[in-house]
């Protein structure tokens, strides 16, 4: 399991950014911070070791007591969203309870990150939106199963529905993790960030930024070297053809 560093944080919306060779990219804004460490976990009393994070300031009227007693221990004000970020026991030493962190203390620009979030919902839907099945024929002779997922079973052996059959249902509002998207700006003085792409979830729903899993360095897909052209010019005309 790989433990990297990472941020609570809220997604505000998507907006778009020009580099300075006037390419125009798309961009998700996350409110990254500032970030509270309000308790550790520990091998001796746990069994494991993470950080416990809080974001999102709220109002002491919507706190009941058992909650204002952890938070009190911290010296931290009621934090609206609290989870905990599992790391080595090193990394959890280099943090101290009530300690404020903000986005810059944590990312540099330009490097892959993994965003956790959760999927819009769209209710109860059909096998065609919710798979990509194809349907059938609107023609003669078709009733009204143009949409229909069609059979779902066996007979007598096995005698039941296959686990995990794809039929109509709760479609969305997931947890949902999008890996190695490009952390393209730190916003210091806004405490945000700016990520390349579309991330999980609407605006102002919360999600948790981490430091990739799999690698450490951004890789745009298609961004290699170029492939010279051929100058025979049958060849050239054979790659238009086919796009590329």
């Amino acid at each position: 399991m790989a433990m990297r560093m990472g941020l609570l944080g809220k997604k505000l919306g998507m907006t778009q950014v020009f580099t300075e060779t006037g390419e125009r990219i798309p961009v998700t804004v996350i409110q990254s911070g500032p970030n509270f460490v309000l308790g550790k976990r520990t091998e001796d009393k746990d069994g494991y070791t993470a950080l416990i994070l809080g974001f999102d300031e709220k109002p002491t009227r919507l706190v009941n007591r058992p909650e204002l007693g952890f938070f009190k221990k911290s010296s931290i004000n009621p934090q609206r969203v609290v989870s905990e970020i599992r790391l080595p026991a090193e990394e959890c030493d280099k943090f101290e309870v009530g300690q404020t962190i903000t986005s810059g203390d944590v990312f540099q620009d330009g490097i892959p990150l993994d965003v956790i979030g959760t999927s819009k919902g769209k209710g109860f839907q059909g096998v065609i939106k919710r798979w990509g099945m194809s349907g059938t024929k609107a023609t003669h002779g078709v009733h009204e199963v143009y949409r229909h997922g069609g059979s779902i079973g066996c007979r007598l052996t096995p005698g039941r529905v296959a686990r995990g059959k794809k039929m109509a249902g709760q479609m969305g509002n997931e947890r949902v993790t999008v890996q190695n998207v490009q952390l393209l700006q730190i916003l210091t003085d806004e405490n945000c960030i700016l990520v390349r792409g579309s991330i999980p979830g609407s605006p102002n729903s919360y999600v948790t930024v981490k430091k990739a899993a799999t690698r450490d360095v951004y890789k745009r897909v298609g961004m290699g070297a170029q492939e010279e052209r051929s100058k025979n010019p049958l060849k050239a005309s054979k790659k238009a053809a086919a796009g590329r």
